[in-house]
Order: C-alpha cells, then structure tokens, then sequence
C-alpha cells in the first residue's frame, strides 16, 4: 500500500479534534473512511499513532513528533498546487527572450515588456543577447520561449513570425565632419569615403545587400572598420574615422558629438521581428504574445 495525501489530511484533523467523528464532519465524509485511512497509515508506519479510549483518541509520542511533519507535508502540496495552477496559467514561471541590438535601441523590447509585466509581475524574464541566427536555433531546441530579431530567413514553418517595427537607416557622422554643416547631401557626396559597417563574417546577407543598395543610390563606400556593436559604431563616428549607417532610434539616447542625418533619397530600413517556435504548449509564451495583441 502506498501513503497518499488523504492519509495525512484525515491524520491531522483527528489529531486536531480527538474524535473521528468530530474529524470526518469537518472532512465532509462518513466516519468509515476515516478510520480506515488511520488503520491504514498506521499499519504502512509501522506505529501507534492513538491511544484509543471510549470517548476520544490522544495522540502517541510518535503521534506528536510526526504532526508538525504531517502539516508541512500538506502544506508543500498545496503549494505545489498552487504553483502548478499558475504555471498552466501563465501566472508564473520563466520567460526566455532572445533580442539583437536593434530591439533594445528601438524600445521595441522594453515596449512588449512593459505591458506583460504589468499584467503578470510574478514571471521571472531571461534576456539573452543573440544573433538572428542563433535566435532561430534557439527556437527549434526550446532554449528561448521567443524572439526579437532581424528578417528572418526561416526554411521551414516551424517559427511564427510577425513584423514589429522598421527602423529607418540614417547617416550618422561626426560634428566635425564637414557634411554636418550642409543642408543637402548627395551620393556623390558618400562616395569613396571611410565607413564604419557590420562585419561581413558576422551577417554576410547585409553586408552584400547593403553594398548593393549604395551602388544603387550611386556611391561606393570604402569600408575600413568593422563592428558589430552599434555602441562602438557611434564611437568611432564620433573619434572621426568614418560614416556609417544606423537605425534612426539610435539618436534617442543623446550623443553630442553626432550628427544624424536621414536621406530623402534613401529608403531603406532595418526591420525588428518577433519569432516563436509554433505550435508551442506554453502557457507563458500565449500570455506574452495574447499581452502585445498576438496570438500563438
């Protein structure tokens, strides 16, 4: 015979009230069960846990030591309970989110945040700085329960996407730069001079798809330094080595010795994504999508 819960429930109230009567009325049971459950659990621990007189049952020595156990036993259960409940829910648990950059500059990822945190401030929220790339695979393995990335480039329907924001690029450059001070710039202006640009080894799509976009426009730029944090893209802008491209949103944190600049000639945009693996049973991912107006 195996010790269950009800073994335990019907041992403390008859420990509370001294009387199995008394015990199975507060149970909402009939008075044999009761009995039966005491015999039962009694015969599985191998001791009295009663002195039994004709009016009512005191607890033994060994009695007394196990209730304090039997309680927190019962208790732990029904937090155990408790939690699962949420869980199933989506009141509580773990959210992974993988992000690139550009989520993070846009506030497109404190945006979605924001409003699932207010509706459910219990879920503790991992955030992990990923590649595209990486996010995809993150997905298919169950590593992150969602995504914020660059257009993606899915070969199979197993990832959900949805298109969050577009970013407009912009030319950024030093205060000191002589195009700083003109009203107007031209391709021609661009052409040949010193660039800051991602790394080709780390996203060879953009590097190619950008460079493709400016002979289109009608320059070439030369590009000299390679980085894939836009932190330190603004900074060698500043220090003067070069041009580069960048999301608009990066001029709303203040940078004194930049000039942002958009182009009317030039059109493009860097497009932040959510991605999740779908179908997906969790709860929390669906109250985290249901949150910002999706579904999963």
């Amino acid at each position: 015979m195996t010790m269950e819960l009800r073994h335990l429930h019907y041992f403390v109230a008859v420990a509370e009230c001294e009387h199995v009567t008394r015990a199975a009325e507060r149970l909402h049971v009939s008075q044999p069960p009761v009995s039966r459950a005491i015999r039962e659990l009694e015969a599985m621990l191998g001791l009295a846990l009663f002195t039994r007189t004709k009016q009512r049952l005191k607890l033994t020595p060994a009695g007394r030591w196990l209730l304090d156990d039997a309680r927190a036993a019962l208790a732990g259960a029904q937090e155990f309970t408790q939690r699962a409940r949420a869980l199933a829910l989506g009141e509580a648990g773990q959210l992974q989110i993988g992000y690139v950059d550009g989520a993070m500059h846009s506030g497109v990822l404190g945006q979605h945040l924001r409003k699932f945190r207010a509706e459910r401030p219990e879920v503790s929220v991992e955030l992990r700085a990923l590649r595209s790339g990486e996010q995809i695979d993150a997905l298919r393995s169950g590593a992150i329960d969602v995504g914020m990335l660059y257009t993606p480039n899915l070969e199979d329907a197993g990832i959900a996407t949805r298109k969050l924001l577009s970013d407009k690029l912009v030319l950024v450059m030093s205060l000191d730069d002589p195009l700083a001070m003109r009203r107007r710039i031209a391709p021609g202006d661009l052409d040949g001079r010193p660039w800051v640009a991602l790394p080709r080894s780390f996203n060879p799509q953009w590097r190619e798809r950008l460079l493709r976009w400016c002979a289109e426009a009608g320059f070439q730029p030369d590009v000299r330094y390679e980085t894939a944090q836009l932190a330190t893209v603004l900074g060698l802008v500043e220090a003067g080595v070069g041009l580069a491209f960048v999301q608009a949103s990066a001029a709303r944190v203040a940078h004194p010795g930049l000039c942002f600049r958009p182009l009317p000639w030039w059109h493009h945009t860097v497009d932040i994504w959510l991605a999740w693996r779908t179908p997906n049973p969790s709860p929390l991912l669906a109250r985290f999508l249901a949150v910002n107006g999706l579904k999963a």
